[in-house]
């Protein structure tokens, strides 16, 4: 049997438990995407690559102008989902004790004894919107990336555990970089998916216009709890994948590297540095999430072509021959995507 017709071990199927919660997070998904749409008009596959990482249990960075309703759209899915929700708006002055939380001094109003309490900042939420991220100083930046690393903040030597579960989705404008501090590629690696939010099309901006400029107020129901994110968050791990899967999320990773011997000759002579192994492992858990979003209990190649965009575009950095020869970092991955053949899937 060939890589291409590797078939995943039939112990790593999930069991009817499982699948009856896949079928619900199925449910879920239609159900979240319909009342999202009562809020938000269009952006379906934004809402879907939000999802996707909340799943996976990824960070995502949105970048588009103002005024497409991506504060909106994150808070709405905070509702949705029955999550807390805290936006920061990034700024200049805001030190990472603005965010993280301090320690002040309290006396105890019976003995009038003093100690340090801690008070909680901002980050102690289950969804964190991070406005303008490229907006605060690099200290403050570092302080917000630890937290999602480590889903901890550290204050006084103590360290304080945050909310489970625990999602940071970041802004950034595309437009205005005056007086901003963009994140270095190594911080950017740390989200799992990189989100473009675009324009409305003509359709979408008259139905925003005729939906906005009343008066009615819409009453969103819940459909996933914190517990049952966490539950499904684990079913998504367990989703089984072949090792045609893994070689080819690891082809597509490697192909971005212009000094690996598999590199295209475009990728040679337009990239200058290529995504890393998180790549790799971003492209897997996405086709889980994905194929779990889609009521399947196996992940295939067609995910993780599905994924490749967002978890690729800014882990690619391209130089001045790629700009001579009109080439961004979205049109490097969908080149590889159509260099790169699918392998087979085998059959079910």
């Amino acid at each position: 049997m060939t890589a291409a017709q590797t078939v995943p071990p039939k112990e790593t199927v999930t069991g009817q438990d499982d699948l009856a919660r896949l079928k619900r997070l199925r449910e879920a998904f239609d159900s979240i995407r319909s009342e999202v749409g009562r809020i938000v008009i269009g952006q379906d596959a934004v809402i879907e690559e939000l999802l996707i990482s909340v799943f996976s249990r990824g960070h995502c960075i949105l970048v588009g102008v103002p005024g497409l309703a991506k504060t909106l759209l994150v808070s709405t899915l905070s509702r949705i989902l029955d999550l807390s929700f805290k936006r920061i708006q990034f700024t200049p002055d805001l030190m990472p004790a603005d965010i993280t939380g301090t320690e002040i001094i309290q006396e105890d109003p019976l003995t009038r004894e003093r100690k340090f309490v801690f008070l909680r900042g901002p980050l102690f939420a289950n969804m964190i919107l991070a406005d303008e991220i490229n907006r605060t100083p690099p200290k403050t930046q570092a302080a917000l990336l630890e937290a999602m690393q480590e889903h901890k903040v550290t204050v006084g030597g103590q360290s304080h555990k945050l909310a489970e579960p625990f999602f940071v989705l970041a802004t950034q404008n595309p437009i205005e970089q005056e007086g901003t501090y963009p994140l270095p590629e190594a911080q950017l690696d740390r989200f799992m998916f990189m989100v473009i939010v675009g324009y409305p099309t003509a359709d979408e901006e008259l139905a925003i216009m005729k939906a906005t400029t009343g008066g009615q107020h819409v009453e969103l129901k819940a459909s996933l709890s914190g517990d049952d994110i966490i539950g499904l968050q684990d079913i998504v791990r367990r989703i089984p994948v072949g090792d045609h899967v893994f070689k080819y999320a690891a082809s597509l990773a490697r192909a971005t590297r212009p000094n690996e011997a598999e590199a295209p000759a475009f990728v040679k002579e337009c990239v200058s540095w290529g995504a890393g192994p998180r790549a790799s492992q971003y492209l897997v858990l996405g086709a889980k999430a994905r194929a779990a979003l889609y009521g399947r209990f196996y992940a295939t190649s067609e995910d993780v072509a599905a994924v490749a965009l967002p978890v690729l575009r800014h882990r690619i950095l391209t130089n001045y021959q790629a700009t001579d020869a009109g080439l961004n970092p979205d049109k490097v991955v969908q080149k590889l995507l159509e260099t790169i053949p699918k392998p087979t899937e085998p059959r079910r």
